[in-house]
């Protein structure tokens, strides 16, 4: 028999098209996956894996094959004529994550592994297919793909995802448009350099006209080397090396040996974006959507949120789970990040540049307090981590979001962080994280003080009707000895294993000392709905809100189509 047809086309196999397949294969949606280059990528691309994508690839499960293979920096170090005017440390005090870091590892290595985990799900990329056209019905997205023997296929498919770079033929297809402004040309260079600078930083050299920006490679004494003022030589590598040799050591006040650059490239700053991602059956992710100046490294880890952020909706609504307004919320939480990540990646180009008249002078001044101030500094380094981690993003507008009463804690549209002392030291910690790496939503439901009884009927109901789409897990503090409640009930049936999970209902969490609870601010018989990418939908109270929490979130029980919901 033929295979089955796919739900869904991507174009595009850079680390956004390949995150899509991974999570839309991992929920059970058929996916093809085609690129029109002849093969994977060999010249050097992004660098920097933040904190936030980290947290994803995490739980996509394939951080534990990248991590070994880069270095990480927890420092910024800022540099002019021999001195080091200020080092800059990580702050994640108000974003606790198990990734206090960024991770340096080339693009070519991020694709490899995300191509390898794909493949464990089936996937494989179609190379040299190349998508050129694409018109978008009512039920369907109609495209036309020209194959590496001139074949022109003319197929439907039910959906199609855009992640094919600046140049997206899907986007210019669709008839849509990157707004916004083109400003500086820079010049990347792969270099080695024999200068004895700490690898665990990044370093921005202010050269006396220009500025100079070092990002360590996880090979001994490789760095990436951007210039944001001298672009001319890039065809002669001899010359380059020359330039960088005498910046460098200008900058750092000492003889500095620069090797030939094993690659070069000169581009134009860029901050742009369409106004939706999504026209009829047809969705944006990416550098297809939105680019940005790469001060920061936001291009490819916004366009792995953006991939994981749709991945998990449309793996919903093609599976029956959800009705088809839920995509809806793609667009609504992913154009206004798009424009926030412009907003702080233009300020971030503004101060690497330095391109104003007083920029070395308030430079060497406004370094200078920051040391002589040590809680300034610290709160500087708060606001530089949140600008570019991703850790700060929340949807409170979503319409996924549902408005709460409550105060304190966290709220909707908020995610869900984990430290890391919590989720390896604590039982609870540790089935959080577990369940944050299930592809379901989870209810996660603080048993109440009094009525366990009715508390456990509601849950195992919501189980029956949504178990597929919905993990219901049970924060259990009280009564730990298997004493009775108020209302007569025991929950001696409850009581926790070794791991954590409860041996008889399948839904408890030890939480016996109510640390997560606690954490989470969360009040005896509360509850969180947390959306598959780890961010709150709702925060509610009482067993009785429990359906009704779950359809306002687009959620069908079983045996319902979106037809009639």
């Amino acid at each position: 028999m033929a295979d089955p047809a796919p739900s869904v086309l991507i174009a595009g196999a850079g680390p956004v098209g390949l995150t899509a397949a991974h999570e839309l294969a991992r929920r059970g949606v058929r996916v093809r996956l085609i690129d029109a280059a002849d093969g994977p990528a060999t010249s050097s691309r992004a660098l920097a894996v933040h904190a936030r994508t980290m947290e994803v690839l995490d739980q996509m499960g394939a951080l534990d094959r990248l991590l070994p293979l880069g270095r990480r920096v927890t420092h910024f170090t800022m540099h002019r004529r021999g001195r080091t005017l200020v080092r800059f440390d990580t702050n994640y005090e108000t974003m606790p994550t198990r990734y206090p870091f960024s991770l340096m590892v080339d693009q070519v290595v991020t694709e490899r592994v995300l191509r390898e985990c794909a493949a464990r799900y089936g996937v494989t990329v179609e190379w040299g297919v190349e998508l050129v056209g694409v018109r978008s019905e009512t039920d369907a997205a109609l495209v036309t793909l020209r194959h590496p023997d001139g074949r022109v296929e003319e197929t439907p498919v039910p959906w199609l995802i855009g992640a094919d770079g600046g140049r997206s033929t899907v986007r210019r297809q669709l008839g849509m448009r990157l707004i916004g402004d083109t400003t500086q040309e820079w010049l990347n260079a792969d270099v080695t350099i024999d200068a004895d600078l700490p690898p665990d930083s990044n370093h921005l050299l202010h050269t006396d006209p220009g500025t100079l920006l070092l990002v360590p490679f996880p090979e001994p004494g490789k760095w990436r080397v951007v210039d944001t003022r001298d672009t001319g030589g890039a065809d002669d590598p001899e010359v380059v090396r020359r330039r960088l040799t005498a910046k460098i050591g200008r900058a750092l006040g000492r003889p500095v040996t620069v090797g030939a650059p094993s690659w070069l490239s000169v581009f134009t700053v860029q901050q742009r974006q369409i106004t939706r991602m999504r026209s009829g059956r047809c969705f944006l992710a990416g550098d297809a959507a939105h680019v940005h100046s790469p001060a920061s490294g936001q291009g490819m880890n916004s366009g792995i949120q953006d991939a994981y952020n749709l991945a998990w909706k449309l793996a919903d609504v093609t599976r029956g789970h959800a009705g088809p307004h839920l995509l809806d919320s793609y667009d609504a939480e992913r154009v206004p990040t798009g424009a926030v990540l412009l907003r702080s990646t233009r300020t971030a180009t503004a101060l690497v540049s330095l391109r104003t008249v007083l920029g070395p002078a308030l430079l060497t001044v406004g370094t200078a307090v920051l040391r002589a101030v040590p809680p300034l500094k610290r709160r500087v380094e708060g606001k530089m981590i949140r600008g570019f981690c991703g850790l700060g993003l929340a949807y409170p507008d979503s319409p996924l979001t549902l408005a709460t009463d409550a105060t304190g804690g966290i709220r909707p549209g908020d995610r869900v962080g984990c430290a890391a002392g919590t989720a390896g030291g604590h039982p609870g910690g540790a089935a959080l994280r577990a369940e944050l790496a299930d592809p379901r939503w989870t209810l996660l439901a603080a048993e109440p003080a009094t009525g366990r009884a009715a508390h456990r009927e509601a849950v195992e109901q919501v189980d029956r009707l949504f178990g597929a789409a919905v993990s219901v897990r049970v924060l259990s503090d009280a009564n730990a000895d298997g004493s009775s409640d108020a209302d007569g009930s025991s929950d001696a049936d409850g009581h926790s294993d070794a791991d954590g999970h409860s041996d008889a209902d399948g839904h408890s969490d030890a939480d016996t000392d109510g640390a997560l609870r606690r954490a989470l601010g969360l009040a005896p018989g509360e509850f969180l709905l947390i959306r598959p990418d780890g961010y709150v939908a709702a925060r509610d109270r009482g067993p009785g809100r429990f359906r009704q929490v779950l359809q306002a979130c687009a959620l069908l029980p079983e045996g319902t189509t979106s037809a009639h919901h």
